[in-house]
């Protein structure tokens, strides 16, 4: 069985595969500080009866101080089996159109990965993180660039941190759009507000992709924890991936291991 390891800056992503199916998966907060042994220990807890039944590893990590532990970690108690961590010389079969390749975030990549290979057309991705990431993907597969925005979370704890008489509140949709108290202004704020960004985002890519590269059919797919808050109320999000990352984790495994 194969363990795909997600290392995002807020949460840690973990999924188990027996061949192409996903049997399980997992979340858990990311702490920098977490050590390959702390890091080994709450897996094994996590894959319970299958712990001993990983035959292989496929893993990311975006946030460096945990990227050495996962190094530490893998090399210790996995060091039987087959392993890879995605980064610069790993094979993805992604090209990446962009200024400067080495600055493309390896979640980036294996999400383009998987994207192409669900739909096989344009793509534009949107991953609700920390920040909200979206990545363009051309018919071909190739990453052509994207946009960052400030995440959902990190925009509510500035907003409750900067403004005295307001505080985080619970995501949750309001009564209406229109507000009748502090709280379901915020919420409000919050559960239309950023899928209209991402709408209008979207938008505006479609039209500069059909501006310039013909793309034909754009497909907008969704990630990310926090995806299931605005999926609902996004008119362009047409597929919720919750495991893209995941899956591009499995397939760049099978593309470096087809031996």
């Amino acid at each position: 069985m194969l363990l795909a390891i997600d290392v995002g800056n807020t949460n840690i992503a973990l999924g188990l595969y027996r061949g192409p199916d996903l049997v399980q998966d997992w979340r858990i907060r990311t702490d920098a500080r977490m050590t390959a042994d702390e890091l080994a220990l709450t897996m094994r807890g996590l894959l319970g009866r299958h712990a001993n039944d990983v035959t292989g590893v496929s893993a990311l990590s975006t946030v460096p101080a945990v990227l050495r532990e996962l190094r530490v970690m893998l090399g210790r108690y996995y060091a039987s089996v087959p392993r890879l961590i995605v980064g610069p010389g790993v094979r993805t079969g992604v090209p990446l159109l962009v200024d400067n390749p080495r600055e493309v975030g390896a979640d980036r990549v294996i999400n383009t990965l998987a994207a192409h290979y669900l739909h096989e057309t344009a793509c534009v991705v949107v991953d609700f993180g920390t920040s909200t990431n979206i990545d363009v993907i051309s018919a071909k597969g190739e990453f052509v660039g994207g946009v960052f925005a400030p995440g959902i979370e990190i925009s509510v704890d500035a907003l409750a941190a900067r403004a005295a008489a307001l505080r985080k509140v619970e995501l949750v949709r309001p009564r209406s759009v229109i507000g009748k108290n502090t709280v379901e202004c915020l919420q409000s704020g919050i559960m239309y507000g950023f899928p209209a960004q991402v709408d209008g985002l979207v938008r505006r890519i479609i039209d500069e992709l059909e501006r310039t590269t013909n793309p034909g059919e754009v497909t907008v797919i969704a990630t990310g924890g926090l995806a299931p808050l605005v999926v609902e109320e996004s008119e362009t999000i047409v597929d919720h991936r919750p495991d893209l990352t995941l899956l591009g984790l499995r397939l760049v495994f099978e593309r470096n291991n087809s031996r």
